[in-house]
């Protein structure tokens, strides 16, 4: 990477940054306000401030959508493309309602330090947002521990719970031997190719001698293992059970969307641009025919062993945690797929359904804060009755479970839909099969949420009292849920008006 670049930044390259310097300098503007500030002040003005830097980066990620213009900074290591803002908005609403959905619930999920809680999320954002835009595997790799060093804190943000403590500790044992795993694999491309820039590597990879392909598979796999934790993918997903579980409720919806969003980003980015290879005649190489099949087999081990291990969770937490693992295998799919020439539009395709499930999976913790506030446990019988003590929460709870099974008429149904058909228009027929009876076998633990809040009325009767912020949150995704499944093109027509494959690298 050009050391040059960085002091040859020009007031119009940093608007193009606009977006990660907004949280960069919120971040230490709350730090600097949250030593002066009240502890009771504090609840509310650093969390309504930290949302509004990331209205205000959102605003600025808008303004820099144009499909005919792409930015390349930091001497090629940085790159402002639509298939970062598209993804770069995404982790920024999904992050805006994690924050909505803390406000006036901290107490109750033992959140002592409230300030460092709030500004705490907007690095794990930015982090996620330089993912998404790395082109260069250094500043890939600076993006990855800025999220991950700060999901570690923002795990163990209850102290005084043991729980949270050692997810806190498997968490960054199991982090730190991804992490160094991705190294390692970085290692081995930056050896064979001699620069740590995507395209370049691209290039020398293509001119590599026959002798050295035991070495491309080597990066692929190191690379695979590494990502593989940070999406929570089999057979690289046990720390998330014991995590989502002691982490904080809004941490656990965090991991589940953003977290997980910034490593498929980077997948994409890194895997089509270095792995999708052909020889001068247009045949796929050895590794990109065994690369994506590789993807393909661990894209099904996540959805056979998400949903098998669901079935008989009773803690919610854990069967959000599996329903994840479950569903890094249905977003894996269109990036095993490939593109070809009767199928390309795999990332919309991606990026409706990560929208998707991140609606329904921040409502389904939403409605996890009510229940546990009103019941005092995590387990799935604290649903019992819940429709005769909040039916209104009890609707929105049927369309996000709704959604989250892909029941017909809603977003996830849409986003399971468009996957699977474009499974099967590159007949990757075995690969649709696993996702269409993973999808089916899903019904019985999602349903049966739903048989608790309307058919166990027996239950004691506590009184259903969710925070305003919690309701705003919980109805944002459920009708939002509903809009994508009744205008499903609307978001896949934006998408592929402003994608361009060859943005990737």
């Amino acid at each position: 990477m050009d050391t040059q670049a960085f002091t040859g930044l020009t007031l119009a390259d940093m608007g193009h940054l606009a977006p990660e310097l907004t949280l960069v300098a919120f971040t230490l503007a709350l730090i600097l306000l949250d030593l002066f500030l009240p502890r009771k002040m504090s609840r509310t003005v650093i969390g309504w401030l930290s949302l509004l830097g990331v209205a205000v980066s959102a605003g600025f990620v808008i303004y820099n959508l144009d499909p005919a213009n792409t930015v390349s900074l930091l001497g090629g290591a940085y790159r402002i493309d639509d298939f970062a803002n598209i993804l770069k908005l995404i982790f920024l609403v999904g992050t805006a309602l994690i924050l909505l959905m803390s406000f006036g619930s901290t107490e109750e999920e033992e959140i002592h330090q409230t300030g460092e809680y709030y500004y705490l999320l907007l690095p794990a954002t930015m982090g996620a947002m330089f993912m998404a835009s790395s082109s260069d595997l250094i500043t890939l790799y600076v993006g990855l521990e800025t999220l991950s060093i700060a999901s570690y804190v923002l795990v163990g943000m209850r102290k005084r719970n043991l729980l949270s403590s050692e997810g806190a500790f498997k968490y960054a044992v199991q982090g730190g031997i991804a992490s160094a795993f991705i190294l390692y694999g970085m290692s081995f491309l930056y050896g064979m190719t001699g620069s740590t820039n995507i395209t370049a590597i691209r290039q020398g990879i293509a001119q590599l001698d026959p002798s050295m392909e035991a070495m491309l598979y080597m990066s692929f796999f190191l690379l695979l293992a590494g990502f593989g934790f940070k999406i929570a993918a089999a057979p690289f997903h046990t720390w998330a059970p014991d995590v989502y579980q002691g982490a904080p409720t809004p941490i656990s919806a965090f991991l589940a969307t953003v977290s997980k969003g910034a490593g498929f980003a980077v997948m994409f980015r890194l895997f089509y641009g270095i792995y999708l290879q052909s020889d001068s005649s247009g045949a796929p190489l050895n590794i990109q025919k065994d690369a994506f099949l590789a993807l393909c087999v661990v894209a099904a081990a996540a959805m056979i062993v998400g949903n098998v291990l669901a079935l008989k969770q009773s803690n919610m937490k854990r069967l959000l945690a599996y329903s994840g693992i479950a569903n890094a295998g249905y977003l894996l799919v269109p990036l095993a797929a490939k593109f070809s020439l009767v199928h390309y539009s795999n990332f919309a395709e991606f990026s409706y359904y990560l929208t998707a499930y991140m609606l329904m999976n921040i409502g389904a913790f939403a409605v996890l804060m009510v229940v546990k506030k009103a019941s005092g446990t995590e387990d799935v019988r604290g649903y019992a009755g819940l429709f005769y003590r909040a039916p209104w929460t009890t609707f929105a709870m049927v369309i996000l479970v709704l959604s989250l099974a892909g029941f017909p008429v809603t977003g996830g149904f849409f986003g399971k839909i468009f996957i699977l058909m474009g499974t099967l228009e590159n007949k990757i027929y075995w690969l649709a099969s696993i996702m269409l009876a993973t999808s089916v076998l899903s019904f019985y633990y999602y349903f049966g949420v739903i048989r608790q809040m309307f058919m166990r009325s027996e239950a004691q009767q506590t009184e259903v009292k969710p925070a305003k912020a919690l309701i705003v949150t919980i109805w944002i995704c459920a009708l939002a849920s509903v809009a994508m499944g009744a205008y499903p093109q609307g978001l896949l027509r934006f998408v592929n008006e402003v994608f361009n494959l060859l943005e990737v690298f």
